[in-house]
């Protein structure tokens, strides 16, 4: 039987639940052995999974269902197993999934004490803290804190000279003022704000918000 020939044979008999879990595979080569690629379809999974086909266990799906449970969750694949086919999953199981999720899909409580972290967000914990965010919604998109952060620093840039702008040309007079206070940290800062008259409403905006330094600095002791 030659490699097509397998393919078919091997596509037609590609009807476990666990395939819906997984895109419609690619036939690859890895060191000259063909192989079936399985990618997970779960919104933002990059996982994939090879299956040799010229092994003796070229129909397991092991491998498939172990990604399965880190991904999906266990019980996910539990109620995955008791479908009739991957067609049944696709149509019933995972719709209802991404509508009524559970929390106990993605954790399950362990035994003893529970304790609190107030720590910053470990690679590990971020992971966890996606999971659970995406609880009953999985292919809702997370971006990262470095996408976040380059999204804030553009947008206060951008509505910064949104702001230059409007002030400059702005045909009237402008009220500046000040304001200061001491935090409960026992620091001092001081806020500035702007006042004018935009479109017959009055409005009001802060400016910035700058810390005062500690008398003595040699910086700013001849004018604290």
């Amino acid at each position: 039987m030659n490699l097509h020939s397998k393919l078919e044979v091997r596509k037609n008999k590609r009807n476990s639940p666990i395939y819906a879990f997984f895109e419609k595979p690619k036939v690859i080569k890895q060191g000259g052995h063909p192989a079936h690629e399985f990618k997970c379809s779960r919104q933002g999974c990059a996982g994939r999974v090879r299956r040799y086909l010229d092994t003796k266990d070229a129909g397991s799906t092991g491998n498939l269902r172990k990604h399965a449970r880190s991904c999906w969750g266990v019980a996910v694949v539990n109620a995955a197993d008791s479908a009739a086919s991957a067609d049944e999953v696709h149509k019933v199981i995972i719709p209802n999934i991404l509508k009524d999720g559970s929390i106990a899909v993605a954790f399950k409580l362990k035994k003893g004490a529970t304790t609190y972290s107030h720590h910053q967000h470990t690679r590990e914990e971020t992971k966890g803290f996606q999971c659970l965010m995406k609880t009953g919604h999985p292919a809702y998109y997370i971006p990262s804190r470095w996408t976040v952060s380059r999204d804030v620093h553009l947008v206060f840039a951008q509505t910064r000279n949104r702001i230059a702008t409007m002030l400059q040309k702005y045909n009237g007079k402008l009220s500046f003022t000040t304001d200061a206070w001491t935090s409960p940290n026992h620091r001092a800062f001081i806020a500035f704000s702007v006042h004018l008259e935009h479109n017959g409403v009055p409005l009001s905006m802060p400016l910035d918000v700058v810390e005062v330094a500690r008398v003595g600095d040699a910086r700013t002791s001849h004018c604290v």
